[in-house]
């Protein structure tokens, strides 16, 4: 007697293709709301202006050993404390080494601290808060205490401790400085994933069967990027200040090295009949961060799904 051959589960092709569907739409989604934040930004006056300036200070930055007519270090006994002139652009300090060259240097040790802390942040807190976000339970505990007990220090006092502790350098700087702002990217992050992971997408990629990595990687970070990105750009301008801050109380980058924080640092004693000595550095300052302000606000208006029709 001949066996009956054993049925074949019945696939429900209806609900496949419903679920590619799903995840074809929302990658199509994102594709265009991509589109329309960059040509919103693009409207922007004030984004344009600060992405201009931002673009200006960099470029300047990196070719200062092309543009600096002295070297930054360099002393000349008949040049101090001279006056802005057509020799010296920003004037002398009181070792008679030329502030517009040590401005442009200075941007080569001020700019890194902002753009590589904001990076190490980003990394750390936006992998903290999809972790603490997605899984719950014990970890997000763990995670959300071990935040709430950095916050519970001052930004400022928290890198001051870790320079103290690590010592004087520029990547122990950047590293002090970054680690100061990961609870903030941490809890943006988590609230994100919290409300992103009940989405329907995600919903869908669990049912097509995908691991939690391929969840969170490709389905909720896309999602929580656009304020992790706001937050990064406006990140950059207070890490640059933290950072210039502690060069000027004495625990970042150590003369002779120009830096932005302890040239200010170096001039405060002359405000009164030097002023360029302190002027053109605090100037450097104030346009790099009101630019990187300009572009962060007009990323935050770009991505608010508020302004999508306007």
């Amino acid at each position: 007697m001949n066996e009956a051959p054993p049925l074949a589960v019945p696939i429900d092709r209806p609900a496949a293709r419903q679920t590619e569907q799903t995840l074809s739409r929302q990658a199509d989604s994102a594709s265009s709301l991509a589109r329309d934040a960059l040509r919103r930004l693009l409207r922007n006056p004030g984004a344009v202006a600060g992405l201009v300036v931002l673009t200006l200070v960099v470029v300047l930055a990196i070719f200062a050993p092309i543009i600096a007519p002295y070297d930054p270090i360099a002393q000349d006994s008949r040049a101090i404390r001279a006056a802005p002139s057509a020799q010296h652009l920003f004037g002398a300090d009181n070792f008679g080494r030329d502030v517009f060259s040590r401005v442009l240097y200075g941007g080569r040790m001020s700019l890194p601290v902002g753009f590589v802390a904001v990076g190490i942040t980003a990394i750390a807190g936006v992998a903290c808060g999809l972790i603490a976000g997605y899984y719950g339970g014990r970890l997000d505990t763990v995670i959300m205490r071990g935040v709430d007990l950095m916050l519970a220090f001052p930004g400022i006092l928290l890198a001051m401790a870790l320079v103290a502790i690590l010592g004087s350098s520029l990547f122990n700087l950047m590293l002090a400085v970054g680690i100061a702002a990961i609870p903030e990217y941490t809890r943006v992050v988590r609230g994100s994933v919290l409300s992103a992971r009940e989405a329907e997408y995600v919903t869908a990629a669990r049912v097509s069967g995908a691991p939690d990595r391929s969840i969170v990687l490709k389905h909720i970070l896309p999602n929580v990027l656009p304020p992790v990105i706001v937050l990064a750009t406006l990140g950059i301008a207070g890490a640059i200040i933290l950072g210039s801050t502690l060069s000027f109380l004495g625990l970042g980058i150590k003369p002779p090295t120009p830096e932005w924080g302890n040239m200010l640092s170096d001039g405060r004693s002359m405000m009164r009949h030097q002023w360029w000595v302190s002027f053109f550095p605090g100037l450097a300052i104030m346009l790099t961060v009101l630019a990187i302000n300009l572009l962060g606000d007009g990323l935050r208006d770009a991505l608010d799904p508020r302004l999508r029709n306007r």
